[in-house]
């Protein structure tokens, strides 16, 4: 017995320390080497030197501005949108309310830079809405300048993450509380800043961190919109224009981490030491109020606008790819399948590669996420919470950030038996894609192994079953939609990356559908073969995510769980 106990736990370590190592080689070194660059003189020695020299120069002080006021603005943008969705369609009896819903996370289906292009189409100065407000009224509105450009697209894209979290706190809301306000005289808008909004805090926080996470990280949006006075396409553009040693790109890098993390550490903060616990949770009991009619038609009406600009990008890119031409007029002129003849003669490898690498990413995601789950949750090796740790603070890494620590670590590094660089091959790109996307699969395996019994598992090692049987046969099994809605997950999330990719992909061979997005947007005449190509990224991202609603929702098979002991 001592024996088998013995190699059971020597088993577990070496898997503890295997998955330690990766996530060291490839997450850990190379964002301290990014760091140590930033404070390093050259010499071994600390400096705050470079620093210094970033706050000095006006153009960083001013992207350092901006990038602050617009993931502020977007915060604030996507909370107008968000609160009075949720509240509205939670709170009162609204037909449609699921429609509602399920319209109003479509903007997540769609990578922010894509929609940034169409909303130039509808938005900008000789988009669809201003040529019309031109016509009729004699004035147009500057959507789409400059930083007001950038929120308007974050903003319309990253509301859906506010509006999840306070959807689901609203009804975790015990309903007796808002009932005993409503007792005792509180109505309307007092309603809502005293006592529904306060008890929902928590999901709002939630929501509003990673918001502000996601837009002072965006690579994508800024550039495609030719807006560069922000930190990351300045981080960006010094590194490919000035060069690798550049430290004034590695101070941007640390900076972003930073707020990142800065941002996290704050709704943590924020929540700390206070009781949002209640006896019951609403939605059993809760009673859905009815609007009077006139504030049932503004609600509707409100809500309607609101639909129509969250499709507005998917409306406008599905124009846009089958336009033959589209400029200075509120429709196209013209239609052709041309541009999807283009994507498949030009680009099918990118198509390709794109599902090679997110599958390869988010296959190695599910099985680093399983393992950590079953090492933190079925296991008392010491350390193991560091794994926890490790792999979640890759959230708080931008991808721009994790890339140019791997051009940085592995410069020069060969792999055995091949002639290129570790960091011109595509290997890495997949790498890349599953350290900043493996929170996401380990959160969904830690849920599901939470809620498997060990009494299980239990059982089956009486009857005879070896550890790893035991895992092999009862938890995996068990496991099995945690760990598919994980992979789709990552692999959907995957698709859509260009702060890595762009930094990371060094021929057009190698280059996913994102990178071939972002060179087609670059030229005019490329738009069209641009927006078709986006359009497939969205049928990628649409699909996986419709398969992600189906494993989670509970229609995952898990006829692999042996009926009885003789199939252990």
């Amino acid at each position: 017995m001592i024996p088998t106990r013995y190699a059971r736990d020597l088993a577990q370590t070496v898997v503890a320390l295997a998955i330690a190592l990766f996530l060291l080689t490839f997450l850990i070194v190379p964002v301290g080497a990014v760091c140590y660059t930033a404070f390093s003189d050259g010499q071994g020695g600390l400096t705050f030197g470079y620093f210094s020299s970033f706050f000095g120069i006006s153009l960083m002080q001013e992207s350092f501005w901006n990038s602050l006021f617009v993931a502020s603005a977007s915060v604030l943008l996507a909370s107008l949108i968000a609160l009075p969705l949720a509240y509205f369609t939670i709170r009162f009896d609204f037909r449609g309310a699921l429609l509602i819903q399920t319209l109003g996370v479509l903007p997540l289906i769609m990578p922010p830079f894509v929609g940034a292009v169409a909303m130039q189409l509808i938005f900008g100065r000789s988009g669809s809405i201003n040529l019309l407000l031109n016509d009729w009224f004699g004035f147009s509105i500057p959507f789409m300048d400059g930083l007001w450009g950038v929120i308007f697209v974050e903003g319309l894209h990253y509301f859906p993450f506010i509006l999840l979290n306070l959807s689901v706190a609203l009804n975790n809301i015990d309903s007796t509380m808002e009932e005993s306000a409503q007792n005792l005289g509180a109505h309307g808008f007092r309603l809502f800043r005293r006592i529904v909004f306060p008890l929902a805090l928590p999901g709002y926080i939630a929501g509003a961190s990673l918001v502000f996470i996601k837009v002072f990280d965006d690579l994508g949006t800024p550039l495609v919109l030719n807006v560069t006075n922000m930190l990351a396409p300045q981080a960006y553009l010094r590194i490919t224009s000035v060069g690798l040693e550049d430290p004034i790109g590695y101070v941007i890098s640390v900076i972003m981490v930073a707020f990142s993390l800065l941002a996290l550490w704050l709704s943590a903060r924020v929540m700390k030491g206070k009781d949002y616990a209640s006896s019951q949770k609403g939605s059993a009991s809760l009673s859905r109020r009815r609007l009077p009619l006139g504030r049932s038609i503004l609600a509707y009406g409100w809500i309607i606008v609101v639909l129509l600009l969250v499709l507005s990008p998917h409306i406008g890119i599905l124009l846009l790819s089958f336009a033959k031409v589209w400029s200075f007029s509120t429709l196209p002129d013209a239609y052709t399948l041309d541009h999807y003849k283009t994507v498949f003669v030009d680009s099918p490898r990118m198509i390709g590669n794109t599902l090679l690498y997110c599958g390869i990413a988010a296959t190695l995601d599910v099985v680093l996420g399983t393992a950590i789950a079953y090492l933190i949750l079925r296991t008392r090796i010491r350390g193991r919470q560091i794994l926890d740790f490790m792999a979640t603070a890759a959230l708080a890494i931008p991808g721009i950030v994790l890339a140019i620590g791997y051009l940085r670590v592995f410069k020069g590094v060969q792999l055995p038996y091949t002639d290129s660089p570790l960091t011109s091959m595509w290997i890495i790109i997949a790498v890349a894609y599953a350290i900043r996307r493996l929170p996401y699969a380990l959160r969904s395996c830690m849920a599901a192994l939470q809620q498997v019994s060990i009494s299980l598992e239990e059982a089956a090692e009486n009857l005879g079953a070896t550890k790893g049987r035991t895992v092999q046969r009862i938890v995996v099994p068990l496991m099995a939609g945690g760990i598919l809605a994980g992979f789709v997950t990552s692999f959907i999330t995957a698709a859509v990356e260009l702060s890595a990719t762009i930094m990371l992909t060094t021929s057009q061979t190698d280059a996913p559908m994102s990178y071939g997005i972002y060179l087609y947007m670059q030229s005019i005449a490329g738009r069209g073969p641009g927006a078709a190509l986006g359009v497939l990224a969205v049928i990628i991202v649409a699909l996986g995510t419709y398969v992600s609603h189906r494993i989670v929702s509970g229609s995952a098979p898990t006829s692999n769980i042996p009926a009885n002991a003789d199939q252990l």
